[in-house]
């Protein structure tokens, strides 16, 4: 449908959840019509293939501004923005980051954390991250801009 998606997430806590966010391929933006058109698409299938057991609601979202870091290259296109990340092991003591991206080296997402130093995090370690609503990134998808090097 001319999508990429972003994130595929469910909530099983309370009422199931369905999270979908996605965006265009063509710009990564995603309005409130392309929301409606991917969820009756999606509806339609899962109502055919029925995935989940029981009821649920589907969310269609957008990523946001300070959206969830999820594939390698959204460290290599979102360089130069503050991103928080959280790994799922103890590294240098501790499992919360928050910093500028620097991209990627191999397998490991260099960040210049707020103190100036530089860490390096296994890409395999990150449970789960996202950038900081900051109004450097405010102005920048305002402007079009996808990164700081565009």
């Amino acid at each position: 449908m001319g999508y990429n998606l972003v994130r595929v997430r469910l909530y099983e806590g309370g009422e199931p959840r369905l999270q979908v966010m996605a965006e265009r391929e063509a710009d990564g933006t995603m309005t409130v019509d392309d929301c409606a058109a991917l969820s009756r698409a999606l509806s339609a299938v899962l109502d055919v293939e029925d995935p989940i057991g029981g009821s649920y609601d589907l969310e269609i979202s957008s990523p946001g501004i300070d959206r969830p870091l999820v594939r390698p290259d959204d460290y290599e296109r979102f360089s130069g923005f503050e991103a928080k990340l959280e790994t799922a092991t103890l590294i240098d003591g501790r499992r919360r980051f928050r910093g500028r991206l620097l991209g990627l080296d191999g397998d490991e997402v260099r960040v210049t954390l707020r103190d100036g130093r530089e860490a390096s995090l296994p890409l395999a370690a990150i449970r789960e991250a996202k950038l900081v609503l900051t109004d450097e990134l405010v102005k920048a998808s305002l402007s079009g801009a996808r990164t700081t090097d565009e």
